[in-house]
């Protein structure tokens, strides 16, 4: 295990919510996600970033006699460093150094499992190391493994930057090729009139054990960052017998790379053509309006900040203040105190689903010949079955079905109103 040192640096002309404390705390939960050993830590405090170093020589210098002293193997710094940086502060500290961003590709490529998501990746990746080709020096002559290596792999990291452009269309091409491939699908949902959930929220808010408690999923979860990176869809039944289909993708972080948003782009379309967003919100975490900002922003991003919106309060089993429900809850869009894990509330999240589509869903009375039994079949599959007669003449079903669905049927001759 690499024993890492963490250097937290914060600009005063950095205007957010986030206290020094929040962002190492957040620095070493990555850096232990990605397998390190966290030794130590040390912040800095600057005006402007210099050119060479981002830090003074003399901090730089810190940190070397600190790494000499502890073994350290590994420095992480908390914010994005230029090539010319990482290259001078490698020299100066004589040790490993990569950023934040590098950090959070290094835990995407080690939790990548599906072709596309592994392409996504090794994108995000080769466009961060675009700008940063420096030349022969400690940056493209890493060899070996450990934190900051996993994913393209030495023999991508020693090539030129034409055979880089190369590969970065060739996987821009594929990842296209998925993206048209998911279009059909969902063109074929549409046809069938299945509204689209997606689950959306800050990295182990939740999103994947609410996917399980709701469908049954078995979708992996663990109490650590970025477990979920390739999109799931699973198939749900609401109460009055509507189907959706709802959606688990990559957790939001705060501050996310831009060359994540990017490569991540074709995946997360899902989002922003959902129909309804279900933002699953950790009320159990101390920085919870941060990590709601940091989502929304995101959101933003992806021009998703305007659509139907849930907002589901998670992990309400682990709130030590309850009060808090009543008195910030409630300033949330659309609020759902929840708990996934032990399934609290469930019924009263699919009832505000339920209530989002209700305007899709018509109750009608209609009569079938006895021959289109397919028919009947299809309306306890796509819809809510209230009462059905088998008459002599035919077969009278009153059903709830998607509006969309019941003008496809209508157009039938052998389909008809009571």
């Amino acid at each position: 295990m690499e024993k890492a040192l963490l250097v937290t640096i914060k600009l005063e002309s950095q205007k957010d919510n986030w206290q020094t404390e929040d962002i190492i705390e957040e620095l070493e939960e990555l850096a232990i996600t990605s397998g390190a050993e966290v030794v130590d830590n040390i912040s800095c405090f600057r005006e402007t970033p210099t050119p060479n170093l981002f830090i003074g020589k003399g901090k730089a210098e810190e940190i070397a006699l600190l790494c000499e002293e502890e073994g350290i193997d590994t420095v992480i710094f908390s914010t994005d460093l230029s090539g010319t940086q990482q290259r001078n502060l490698e020299e100066v500290i004589a040790r490993k150094t990569i950023d934040r961003t590098q950090l959070i590709l290094d835990i995407f490529a080690r939790h990548a499992h599906s072709p596309e998501g592994k392409m996504q990746v090794e994108l995000a990746q080769l466009q961060y190391l675009m700008p940063r080709l420096v030349g022969k020096g400690i940056i493209l002559s890493r060899t070996g493994g450990g934190i900051g290596t996993s994913g393209p792999g030495e023999q991508k990291l020693e090539v030129d930057r034409r055979r880089i452009r190369k590969r970065i269309d060739n996987l821009k091409a594929e990842i296209k090729h998925f993206s048209l491939h998911r279009q059909t699908i969902k063109k074929r949902r549409k046809e069938n009139a299945l509204p689209t959930v997606a689950l959306v929220g800050y990295t182990n808010a939740g999103k994947s054990t609410l996917l399980n408690a709701l469908t049954n999923a078995n979708q992996v979860v663990a109490d650590s960052l970025f477990t979920t990176l390739d999109t799931l869809y699973k198939g749900l039944q609401l109460p009055n017998g509507e189907n959706i289909v709802i959606s688990d993708t990559v957790g939001f972080l705060y501050n996310l790379p831009h060359h994540l948003i990017e490569a991540f782009k074709a995946t997360l379309e899902e989002v922003a053509e959902a129909d309804l967003l279900i933002h699953v919100l950790d009320v159990s975490h101390h920085r919870v309006q941060e990590h709601y900002q940091a989502v929304m922003q995101v959101l933003k991003e992806l021009n998703a900040q305007d659509k139907p919106l849930i907002t589901a309060l998670n992990k309400i089993d682990s709130l030590e203040d309850k009060s808090w429900l009543l008195t910030s809850g409630s300033s949330f869009i659309n609020p759902v105190p929840i708990s996934a894990k032990l399934g609290q509330n469930l019924s009263m999240l699919l009832e505000m689903i339920q209530n989002n589509f209700a305007s899709r869903m018509s109750l009608v009375e209609l009569v079938l010949p006895h021959t289109r039994m397919d028919l009947v079949d299809l309306f306890y599959r796509e819809g809510k079955v209230e009462k059905i007669d088998y008459q002599q003449k035919g077969i009278k079903v009153k059903v709830s079905l998607p509006k969309q669905l019941l003008e496809h049927l209508l157009h039938k001759e052998e389909v008809k109103k009571a």
